[in-house]
């Protein structure tokens, strides 16, 4: 069996889940990676997808012309070879603001989509569509040899691509109602790590931290080692999402064994039932001073655990699902 991934191959910054889908899949089928001319010209089994709008992006007008006319062939080649395609659901819906000539596109692509994969239980699929649930991977083994370290004590971390939806700028302006009376330690800190979306996101969180010295940015992509560091040095990660559906970085900070602090909803419940409550803590309504003092109060507790209930997110498992997965659309394919 040949799959081609919707990403390129050796990128330094593609997601590690991407990384650990194909290093994980690679004993079991082929895995290629995406250029335009093997999506067009190779052949393959099936093209596993998972973001799609990134493939009728472009950072110029020009480019961004290009690439819609090669996904027009490329949908004409998908539907002549009846070639089965695999579509990984990360959010409910995108969270890229893609003109309507692409989304009449993406729609196209939509109907030529022959399985869905979702992450957890919750992701809707389109009616009486071909559907796979495989949980998202941890990432142990990805970070298992950088070294580990205590953690700071009152240090709270964000990381992750910094965009509107996940709220930063509330975490900034909440951390600065943070008195610290309320607190055992009284060095409480802030420390953003990851890249904004544009610069005026990354101008107007320094203009909302207005010079807390208690507050630290490395406001750019950081290394494995550096994000590594990061999540060893706090005491709890807080990730505010307006919109959580799957986090990738909940999932790292736990693989780390360090305790999330996210909204309350049907997924992060369900995560905190499943790896326990004491490593994923929710919240309700906005976040608030209130609410961080506390999550730091409950972060400090004895756990039941000595570390989070990953089992099922180990890749061994999701591999063997995704070949499933891939199986069942082909036959889905050839069937019609």
């Amino acid at each position: 069996m040949r799959v081609l991934q919707s990403f390129p191959e050796g990128r330094t910054t593609t997601n590690p889940y991407l990384l650990q889908l194909s290093r994980s899949l690679s004993p079991h089928v082929e895995v290629l990676g995406f250029t335009w001319r093997r999506a067009l010209t190779s052949r393959y089994d099936v093209f596993h997808v998972h973001w799609p709008e990134i493939l009728v992006q472009g950072r110029t007008p020009a480019r961004a012309l290009a690439r819609r006319l090669l996904f027009r062939l490329f949908l004409m080649r998908l539907r002549l070879r009846r070639t089965a395609v695999v579509r990984t659901l990360h959010n409910v819906r995108s969270h890229e603001l893609s003109p309507q000539h692409d989304r009449r596109l993406l729609e196209r692509f939509d109907q030529r989509t022959t399985l869905w994969i979702r992450l957890n239980s919750f992701t809707p699929v389109p009616a009486d569509a071909l559907e796979h649930t495989i949980p998202h991977g941890d990432y142990q083994d990805w970070y298992g040899d950088l070294m580990s370290g205590a953690p700071v004590p009152g240090r709270l971390l964000y990381f992750g691509l910094i965009r509107p939806y996940k709220g930063v700028d509330t975490l900034v302006h909440a951390f600065r109602q943070l008195g610290t009376a309320a607190l055992d330690d009284p060095l409480v800190t802030l420390h953003i790590v990851g890249a904004p979306q544009t610069r005026d996101l990354a101008k107007r969180l320094q203009q909302t931290a207005d010079g807390d010295p208690r507050i630290d940015f490395m406001l750019r992509h950081a290394s494995d080692a550096e994000l590594a560091d990061a999540i060893h040095a706090a005491e709890l990660v807080v990730l505010p999402y307006t919109e959580m559906h799957n986090s990738g970085a909940a999932l790292l900070a736990l693989s780390l064994d360090r305790a999330v602090l996210v909204p309350e909803n049907a997924v992060t419940t369900a995560l905190a039932s499943e790896v326990g409550f004491d490593w994923v803590l929710t919240y309700t309504g906005p976040l608030s001073a209130e609410v961080l003092a506390d999550a730091l109060s409950r972060a400090r507790r004895p756990r039941s655990a000595p570390a989070p209930d990953l089992s099922r997110r180990r890749w061994s498992v999701g591999a063997a699902d995704h070949v499933e997965a891939y199986g069942r659309a082909i036959r889905s394919v050839r069937s019609r």
